[in-house]
């Protein structure tokens, strides 16, 4: 299961807990390797807890492996593609297109060649992406897909390692109808003299995949529509994988002619496309207003009909997607699939919009390219640019957006951000780095601290930026969240506005504000005076070193203890102020501990969860932390009373 999450799915952390959080709502209770011997043998309950934490190793994967099916998944792959199950773990997508090559070859009495796989240096021009007009639209925006594109072109013109011609053979076979594709004269059979092996697979992949889709409409049963939904998502993967076969120039069967001329007819697709919707969807032929394509990407154009409501550009859209598609050659086929409004487009594959299949209810908020996916950002990043989309195109409210984005920035720089929040997890992918990397530098750090639990080869590593001397590099800051919690390490907040959160934030407001987004960096709320250390225990340590009055922080004498003589007649008023500081804490740690044993299964006992995956971890380590410095505090009080 490790195997197919790290395949399949890209996450923050690999281990089980945090997948499991991620994908269930549930984890285990995370048990240290240096108490499990205690555990064992301690008394009934304990080993019962050590027994449980066992349990759910074992409970907790088969749960994931049946949510996502993954299993069915696989063996539908594997038998769709013909390759051993393990193949899928261990190997890539070449020897399912390979292994499907052979089953065809074998049936029309081919040989294929084994040729050495060297290399190639050859260069082709990928897909088209329309220039995008970016902004913000709150207006609806149809978008029409290809149906399979890449398939489709190779099916429509026959494009395959058996049917390519070069000048001998044309001169050889003499009267032979060919193509001539866009991608350098490349030539082709038409399928009437011989039909490709290439295209024969795809349409078996694609008409098995459109029974499968429509067997899932009429089943009821649902471990059948478990099968028949894994067997679907199997024929469409390998269908899309064969034209990547053919376009790997270190891989087994390279045609830099097949794999250029299908990225050829799909950039004369979309432009076609372009062209088909905007000169006939005009004032001219009657309708309301002229089309006009904002953005096209690779197998989808996005288009503004101009209309205010949903329900006439879905219409428009399905009219639009017919009309289109009988300018091409079967089986290509465009079709509409989404509206998407109100649409923020930021950027060529950067974007975001509340997603509408029924003009009723829509569906989802969906993004590509922004910071809610991407693993190498803090928490903060992720949660800041959701709500803030979430305003925009759900609330409509962008002022409330700009609001909550500036609260948030002046939170940061004045500490008040949790500690879980500012945590970056970068994966340890090599032992050895051409430029120092913040996330290798830490983990040598921690390997000579304790080796036996500094982060190791393929690990995720977590770290916080903290501050340092002046013009210090990024991998000269990087520290261990826990450790800075301990030793009360102030955090670089400057270096999360400016290298974390002030990118992703005007990306998705200058748009809409245009040059005034930068005020959102710029202003009163960033103008804070900074707290110098993350804790009430870093004030204690203070006032000790400097041997300062614990009430108005004046030089005291050496006869007196904590408090001046001035303030000792305020010392009650004081330390009532004190002790009410630490009750608050202590209600918020009580709090948090109340939570994580819950989340243990048990109110009556200690926790023993050491998940540095899990937010809760870091605030109730910090809340039990300021418990403590803040006790300490109120005894000096205690003791100048």
């Amino acid at each position: 299961m490790l195997q197919v999450m790290q395949r399949d799915h890209k996450l923050r952390s690999y281990t089980l807990n945090s997948v499991c959080a991620h994908f269930l709502g549930e984890q285990k209770e995370e048990v240290h390797h240096s108490i499990i011997t205690d555990l064992q043998n301690g008394n009934d309950e304990s080993r019962r807890r050590l027994a449980i934490y066992c349990l759910k190793d074992a409970i907790l994967p088969q749960k994931l492996m049946d949510k996502l099916m993954c299993l069915i998944n696989y063996l539908e792959m594997a038998r769709v593609t013909g390759v051993p199950f393990n193949y899928l773990l261990a190997r890539g997508q070449q020897i399912k297109v390979i292994s499907q090559l052979y089953r065809k070859a074998f049936e029309q009495g081919l040989v294929i060649p084994a040729l050495k796989s060297e290399g190639s240096d050859d260069q082709f021009e990928g897909a088209t992406v329309i220039e995008p007009e970016r902004g913000f639209y709150n207006v609806p925006i149809a978008t029409l897909d290809f149906s399979s594109l890449y398939p489709s072109i190779m099916i429509a013109h026959n494009l395959c390692y058996t049917t390519l011609l070069d000048n001998k053979g044309i001169e050889k076979l003499g009267d032979i109808d060919y193509i001539t594709t866009p991608y350098n004269n490349a030539k082709f059979v038409k399928v009437h003299h011989r039909k490709g092996l290439l295209p024969t697979i795809l349409e078996d992949l694609l008409s098995a995949r459109k029974k499968a889709k429509a067997d899932l409409k009429k089943e009821t049963d649902p471990f059948k529509k478990a099968v028949l939904d894994g067997r679907q998502l199997a024929l469409k993967i390998s269908a899309n994988s064969v034209y990547g076969f053919t376009g790997a120039t270190v891989g087994k069967l390279p045609c830099i002619e097949i794999s250029a001329s299908v990225t050829a007819y799909g950039r004369q697709m979309i432009e076609k496309t372009k062209q088909e919707v905007e000169n006939h969807y005009t004032i001219a032929n009657g309708y309301q207003h002229d089309a006009h394509v904002i953005y096209g990407d690779t197998d989808s154009v996005m288009v503004k009909f101009g209309v205010d409501n949903l329900v006439d550009t879905m219409a428009l859209g399905r009219e639009a997607a017919d009309y289109v598609t009988k300018k091409f050659v079967k089986p290509i086929k465009l079709e509409f699939e989404k509206v998407y409004f109100p649409y923020l487009l930021i950027n060529k594959k950067r974007y975001a919009g509340l997603y509408w299949t029924n003009p009723d209810k829509w569906d989802k908020l969906d993004t590509k390219g922004i910071e809610t996916v991407r693993r190498d950002n803090c928490l903060l990043v992720q949660n800041v640019i959701e709500t803030c989309l979430r305003k925009m195109l759900i609330d409509r409210d962008v002022s409330g957006a700009e609001e909550y984005a500036k609260k948030t920035i002046s939170d940061l720089l004045q500490n008040k951000i949790d500690m879980s929040q500012l945590v970056i997890t970068k994966a340890l992918s090599k032992s050895d780095y051409s430029a120092k990397q913040p996330h290798h530098e830490l983990a040598e750090r921690m390997r000579k601290r304790d080796a036996g639990s500094a982060p190791t080869l393929g690990d995720r590593v977590a770290y916080v930026i903290v501050k340092s001397a002046k013009g210090a590099a990024a991998y000269e800051k990087s520290e261990d969240p826990i450790y800075v919690l301990e030793n009360n390490i102030p955090i670089d907040t400057n270096y999360y506005l400016e290298n974390q959160l002030s990118k992703p934030l005007l990306r998705i407001f200058e748009p809409i504000l245009g040059d005034k987004a930068h005020s959102l960096l710029a202003g009163d709320h960033t103008r804070v005076v900074q707290i110098a250390t993350p804790t009430i225990g870093g004030l204690m340590k203070f006032a000790v070193k400097t041997a300062t009055c614990l009430g108005c922080k004046t030089p005291l004498s050496k006869n007196d203890t904590a408090v001046c003589r001035h303030c000792k007649p305020k010392l009650g008023e004081l330390y009532q102020r004190q002790l009410d500081i630490v009750n608050k804490l202590e209600v918020h740690f009580a709090r948090l501990w109340t939570q994580c044993q819950r989340c243990q299964g048990s109110l009556h006992q200690d926790i023993l969860c050491s998940s540095r995956d899990c937010p809760i971890w870091y605030m109730r380590k910090k809340a039990q932390k300021d418990v403590q410095d803040a006790t300490n505090l109120l005894e000096r009080f205690n003791y100048a009373w």
